[in-house]
């Protein structure tokens, strides 16, 4: 039975960075006869000019039904004067929760290649591979009650609901100690139970769930030294577990120990391992449109939709090497170039990832 694959360009430098992953989802779905049926739907700004709703019906009937999702991005200062819940975002969010996808995964990797790129000195970074297990339906994101009031004496005042339910937690600490099992073995959990409730019953949980997990050395981190060591000593961590907010800021962080966010994919997954894959950058509308943007990210998301949703590993593998021998041969868009390396285009990068698939 054919396999459902739903496309969402989304907004700005989206479109640019699907179509290159397409061409490398096309030739992998026949290189290696997965049987793949690819169709396409409307997410974000796109999908509010067109139908008035960031995450329309049209889009939700297909995104329920397809067995993976892959997404560019979405957003841009063309909607800023949209209300709140018609913004792009906003389908970002309504799709994760409609499709209960709670647990985002998001990989830190250093391309030996790009050793040169990262802000910070090569023996630090040289080698580093995290994993950020970050909770994605739940937390400050999600909980009521929010909004914005005006008190009895005429000011403003924004407030918003942390709250974790302890089943919550529990799946996506299960996720984390899984994947740690199958990693390095090591696992931190970071919060900040020195000041807030709702991360104390996360620790509680995560302490008590380690028992049945005893090849897994589980360490705990408030979040604001969990930021600090992350530039201080990263190749530390193996498995980092932590909530919606917390994991956000730090996977970004970590995101740039590698040189750049446009090469880091993330696959957010539900219960039934139904995900939605997607870079870790944002639409980046300041260069959409102009054939610079690094596609690779969006590409590496196929393989982490191949490995995770699909179980098709050797195609997963192929094209994580294939992207290696890419950057081997020293072209680079404008996020990653250095000196002596050859600058190449959006397309271009896309067409050497499938030539180099190709061999």
């Amino acid at each position: 039975m054919p396999r459902s694959i739903l496309l969402m360009t989304g907004d700005g430098i989206g479109v640019e960075i699907v179509a290159e992953a397409a061409k490398v989802l096309d030739l992998v779905n026949r290189k290696f006869s997965l049987g793949l049926e690819m169709s396409e739907a409307k997410l974000g700004g796109q999908a509010y000019d067109e139908y008035g709703a960031p995450y329309p019906e049209a889009t939700q009937v297909k995104a329920r039904a397809a067995d993976a999702i892959l997404l560019g991005a979405v957003g841009g200062p063309k909607w800023d004067g949209v209300e709140r819940h018609l913004r792009p975002e906003q389908g970002l969010l309504d799709i994760r929760a409609d499709l209960d996808l709670f647990a985002n995964l998001r990989p830190a990797i250093l391309y030996p290649q790009l050793a040169d790129a990262s802000s910070l000195k090569p023996e630090l970074v040289a080698g580093l591979d995290i994993l950020i297990v970050r909770e994605l339906t739940g937390g400050i994101y999600f909980g009521e009650p929010r909004g914005i009031r005006t008190l009895e004496n005429g000011e403003r005042q924004g407030f918003n609901t942390d709250v974790y339910s302890e089943s919550e937690i529990r799946r996506i600490a299960k996720i984390g100690f899984e994947l740690a099992q199958k990693r390095g073995g090591r696992l931190c959990s970071v919060d900040k139970a020195n000041v807030l409730e709702v991360t104390v019953l996360w620790r509680e949980v995560v302490t008590e769930m380690a028992k049945d997990y005893p090849d897994v050395e589980l360490s705990h981190l408030y979040v604001d030294n969990a930021a600090m060591q992350l530039v201080v000593e990263p190749k530390q961590f193996d498995v980092i577990l932590t909530g919606n907010l917390f994991g956000d800021i730090l996977s970004d962080e970590a995101a740039m120990l590698t040189g750049s966010i446009g090469m880091l994919p993330s696959a957010s997954l539900n219960t039934d391992r139904q995900g939605m894959y997607e870079p870790c950058h944002g639409s980046a509308p300041d260069i959409a449109g102009q054939g610079i943007a690094n596609p690779l990210a969006t590409i590496l998301s196929l393989s982490m939709m191949l490995r995770y949703s699909l179980a098709e590993s050797e195609a997963a593998q192929s094209i994580d090497q294939a992207v290696g021998r890419v950057l081997d041969q020293g072209l680079r868009t404008a996020d990653i170039y250095t000196e002596g390396t050859t600058r190449a285009s959006t397309s271009e990068m896309g067409d050497a990832v499938v030539a180099a698939l190709s061999e």
